[in-house]
């Protein structure tokens, strides 16, 4: 007689369902081997921890709301010489994460800031940590936004509660209020109590520029996030540079045809 048909009721009633998904195979896999019921209820109970550990991580990876799958290891390293490579490996372990500092990441456009900060980001998932990408003009609309509809504290709240805040393009344009306010407000609330990693073109000395209507609210929030912040520069070429195309193409393009002989 087979064990599941008399098990499924009781697994779904304890939530263990998922077991029934190895159920089959283990048992097998204990007759053939004669293993104890010990080592065969071990099986089950680890295969269902498994489960539930990668349920766990495709909610945080929705949650995270990354663009793309970017990680470290698709990184290329080796276009960024100068890039401070064991910083970042030690940023992976996360141990920043711990100490509730920021993580600021500055280059120019194309340089892979968006893909550095991604990859930390799924770190931090693989490490049971809740995340959230988002880029500085979606997260300021969305405050706005909340604030529209009497639910600002509440988003506020709950941007607060995220372990790992990534803030990309910083700067990209302007803040203007209430926007800087709203920023400003949530570096102050977030600053020495969750990790935030901001990415920006702009050098670091530049950042206040991105405040123009309030440069004592600049310097507030600056200090914050600067304040035990780990600093990663990228300084290379864009790796979205178009590619060459054959003299040929080149050639038609200009308007001319190269002779055959």
């Amino acid at each position: 007689m087979q064990p599941m048909p008399a098990l499924t009721p009781h697994l779904k009633q304890l939530r263990l369902s998922g077991i029934l998904d190895s159920l089959e195979a283990r048992n097998r896999q204990a007759i053939d081997a004669k293993l104890s019921y010990v080592d065969f209820l071990a099986l089950l109970i680890e295969d269902e921890v498994a489960r539930r550990e990668q349920k766990k991580f495709a909610l945080r990876m929705r949650r995270a709301a990354f663009r793309t799958s970017k990680t470290l290891e698709q990184f290329d390293f080796d276009r960024l010489p100068q890039l401070n490579r064991a910083l970042v490996h030690d940023l992976a372990g996360g141990r920043y994460l711990g100490e509730h500092a920021p993580v600021l990441i500055v280059g120019p456009c194309g340089t892979g800031k968006s893909h550095l900060a991604q990859a930390l980001g799924h770190c931090a998932v693989r490490q049971g940590v809740d995340v959230l990408f988002t880029t500085c003009t979606q997260l300021t609309t969305s405050l706005n936004a909340a604030r529209a509809t009497g639910a600002y504290e509440r988003r506020l709240a709950s941007l607060m509660r995220v372990e790992l805040l990534i803030i990309d393009d910083f700067g990209l344009k302007p803040l203007r209020p209430p926007a800087d306010e709203d920023l400003h407000e949530l570096i102050a609330e977030r600053y020495e109590a969750a990790s935030t990693i901001v990415t920006s073109n702009l050098d670091l000395t530049e950042w206040d520029q991105a405040f123009p209507a309030n440069r004592l609210l600049a310097s507030a929030t600056l200090d914050r996030l600067r304040h035990n912040a780990y600093c990663l520069v990228l300084d290379g070429h864009s790796y979205r540079s178009p590619r060459h195309l054959p003299e040929h193409h080149l050639n038609l393009a200009n308007g001319t045809q190269t002779a055959h002989s």
